[in-house]
């Protein structure tokens, strides 16, 4: 694993310099949250040295996720002098769209939680559309292709995805090999869309990383006939998150014109 990740993060580094040079994109723009995942990403960006906008979005922000995205991007800056680092609130924002909403009886709670994150992504757009930039995804491979543990249009919708083939653990590792601060790294992950600070485990029915690979690496495997007990249990589990969220993961269905 040490020599994988050792030859993935330059290889990761000349992927994304090379998919904005090639397509004449001078800005990099990521959402930094204090997560692990947009920290690898945004420090990934930042070694490219392109031009790198990396945003802090608090949306009525448990102050502890606040203050590691404040810590990451300004070591970001203190390292690296392609970095700049934006502190944008939503939080006004969001209680406008929330008030509205409200008003008309559009008032899910899942809905704002994922309005939270559309908001993030029009921002992000809306800076990359001023700097010549592309938006830099932060979703790994169990999130993205796994449970579809993602907001379509929010934090989906982006346009290059370098650890989009990374699972979790290897996002870990890698975070590891960059010096990304500990307390980053080892932070219970959380998508921070929540007033309650829940965490990813608890949205994804108690099922951790390390349990949501295994069970995606087990649902890959062409014959489950000789599982045990615990792993069908957790296949099962895992299939039960996934299916809801398949249309996420697939193009947008498109009637085809009879000829």
């Amino acid at each position: 694993m040490t020599i994988l990740i050792n030859n993935l993060i330059p290889n990761i580094i000349n992927w994304i310099k090379d998919y904005a040079t090639n397509n004449k994109f001078s800005t990099l723009v990521i959402g930094i949250s204090g997560g692990v995942d947009s920290s690898v990403v945004s420090t990934l960006c930042a070694k490219t040295n392109l031009n790198t906008i990396v945003v802090s979005m608090p949306i009525k922000q448990i102050k502890e996720q606040h203050n590691l995205s404040l810590k990451h991007g300004e070591w970001l800056e203190q390292q690296f002098n392609n970095v700049n680092h934006q502190i944008i609130s939503l939080s006004d924002t969001f209680n406008n769209i929330q008030n509205v909403f409200t008003k008309y009886k559009y008032d899910h709670l899942h809905s704002f939680a994922n309005t939270r994150s559309r908001l993030r992504m029009l921002t992000l757009y809306q800076i990359a559309g001023s700097t010549n930039g592309l938006v830099v995804g932060t979703g790994n491979k169990v999130e993205d292709f796994g449970v579809g543990f993602y907001t379509k249009y929010g934090d989906g919708g982006v346009d290059i995805s370098p650890i989009g083939d990374c699972l979790k653990t290897q996002v870990w590792d890698i975070a590891k090999k960059l010096n990304i601060n500990k307390k980053i790294i080892n932070a219970k992950p959380t998508d921070g869309l929540w007033d309650d600070g829940r965490t990813d485990e608890d949205q994804l029915k108690g099922l951790d990383y390390k349990k949501l690979e295994h069970a995606m690496m087990i649902s890959e495997q062409k014959d489950n006939t000789n599982l045990d007990s615990n792993e069908k249990k957790l296949l099962k589990k895992y299939i039960s998150i996934r299916t809801p969220n398949i249309h996420k993961m697939k193009p947008v269905p498109i009637y085809k014109l009879k000829t």
